[in-house]
């Protein structure tokens, strides 16, 4: 039998390599039989690092140029989850089923002073700045993007990108294929029910005492996405 690909994407400051073939995630998938698909978005991992944040625009469109024509499954983490719903809203027909991690409240609810709080503690550290002196929340994305191989001016580009169009609970309907939403209850988007109620096929799984960054490596979220996409050996 002929598994449907899936196609992975992971957040800001990661890459698929960091993301996905480290964790072992990667390598499940493929134990069970499923092609996968991996995207680097642009400025991360092999993909072009522009540190113009008009290069930014349009995230989806590496994602879309790796897609074949018949529909894939999909796993997002973060970044890669808010792009692959912005995706699967446009051209619903490309997915058979959807796994959105690490994203939640921060899509109907959109808080710009957090990523411009980023911003500037990304700029801090880029110019030789203390991360202890940063809040909590910021040193870890700076800590984050300081992983080895990433252009640090390219992930600064990428917070500082115009914001895209809010996604509404409306726009989430056009979503037709089963959706599993996965976030940790320890996580700055916690919790995601809205979000899953709002895809006509969603559905949510919380991971206990999971926070952000912890997600792609849980345990539970292992279990509940491969299940979800029919993965388990």
């Amino acid at each position: 039998m002929t598994r449907t690909p899936v196609a992975l994407v992971h957040g800001w400051g990661g890459s698929f390599a960091s993301t996905w073939e480290r964790s072992g995630f990667t390598a499940l998938l493929e134990d069970a039989g499923v092609p996968v698909i991996g995207v680097d978005l642009l400025g991360h991992g092999d993909a072009p690092p522009p540190h113009d944040p008009d290069a930014y625009g349009d995230l989806t469109a590496r994602i879309a140029g790796a897609l074949p024509d018949e529909p894939v499954d999909a796993v997002g983490f973060s970044l890669g989850a808010i792009t692959l719903l912005r995706l699967a809203i446009d051209h619903p027909h490309r997915f058979g089923r959807l796994v959105l991690a690490g994203i939640g409240s921060n899509i109907f609810d959109r808080d710009s002073s957090g990523t411009q709080a980023i911003v500037a503690g990304l700029e801090h550290v880029a110019a030789g700045g203390d991360p202890s002196t940063l809040d909590t929340r910021v040193r870890l994305f700076t800590q984050y993007a300081a992983q080895p191989g990433n252009d640090l001016a390219a992930l600064t580009a990428v917070m500082k990108r115009a914001p895209a169009t809010a996604i509404t609970p409306d726009d989430c309907a056009a979503v037709g294929c089963p959706v599993l939403v996965v976030v940790g209850d320890q996580d700055f988007v916690y919790p995601a029910d809205e979000l899953a109620a709002a895809c006509p096929h969603g559905r949510c799984a919380v991971l206990r005492g999971v926070d952000h960054f912890a997600t792609t490596e849980a345990f539970g979220f292992f279990d509940a996405a491969l299940e979800f996409l029919d993965a388990v050996c």
